[in-house]
């Protein structure tokens, strides 16, 4: 009985982790917008136990963001929790989020070029946090909640750059560690993502989107049209307040 038992445990583990059952521990980043929000609804029911990331960055809206992700985590009964803060990409700039003297340019969702919200390779920041608790603490899933379509069409939001951080993060980790990066909501319309949250009950009245406001949302920025154009397009009225 003891061989047959350890042959079948050997066995789990040498299972892709994309065909894991639903008891294993993720990461789930939360910024505490709507897309991490759903994100994260995604993946409570996908696993047994979550452990949240919210990383800091020196942006405008830092603490109203922060707020929401404890708020998120609460409903959720997460007691794993993990807020970090890399400012040094503040004192790097070249973003409107995080540098003062950059406007936060008003929507246009017609516009093709990358907007001035934009925070130099980000994501692979938080990645790399993300991947390191991952690694630490034995969780086997990353989720992020990256959009490619119907978004602001930043180049680390695409699918391609999971891919090749997917690779980094299999070779640059334990030969023993299998941490494999999720986006659930990656090829969503921001409609549908509205949609998906509702199905799951996700506390959307509990996210923050706005890039420039903390009390009330602006309605002007870029996230704040993209979200406000989710909600009228799913045909559902945005549960937080704007100016």
């Amino acid at each position: 009985m003891g061989g047959s038992s350890e042959i079948i445990d050997e066995s789990i583990e040498e299972m892709d982790s994309s065909i894991l059952p639903p008891s294993s521990l993720a990461v789930c980043l939360v910024s505490g917008g709507m897309d991490s929000c759903v994100t994260a609804a995604i993946a409570a029911n996908e696993n047994s136990e979550l452990a949240f990331l919210h990383v800091s960055y020196g942006q405008r809206t830092e603490s109203r963001e922060r707020r929401a992700f404890d708020e998120v985590a609460d409903h959720y009964g997460v007691t794993k929790r993990l807020a970090v803060s890399i400012e040094h990409l503040k004192k790097i700039g070249g973003s409107s989020l995080t540098d003062q003297s950059i406007p936060v340019t008003e929507a246009n969702l017609a516009a093709r070029e990358i907007p001035t919200s934009y925070v130099p390779f980000r994501n692979a920041h938080l990645l790399s946090i993300a991947a390191s608790w991952a690694e630490a603490i034995g969780a086997r899933r990353i989720y992020i909640g990256a959009v490619a379509d119907d978004s602001s069409g930043y180049p680390d939001c695409r699918p391609e750059f999971y891919e090749a951080f997917q690779g980094a993060i299999d070779a640059g980790t334990r030969p023993e560690t299998r941490v494999e990066i999720v986006t659930p909501v990656i090829h969503l319309r921001k409609s549908e993502i509205v949609q998906r949250g509702l199905e799951l009950a996700a506390p959307l009245e509990l996210t923050w989107s706005c890039y420039q406001a903390e009390d009330h949302a602006c309605g002007r920025c870029d996230s704040c049209a993209l979200r406000l154009r989710a909600f009228h397009d799913a045909g559902i009225r945005d549960p937080i307040p704007y100016r």
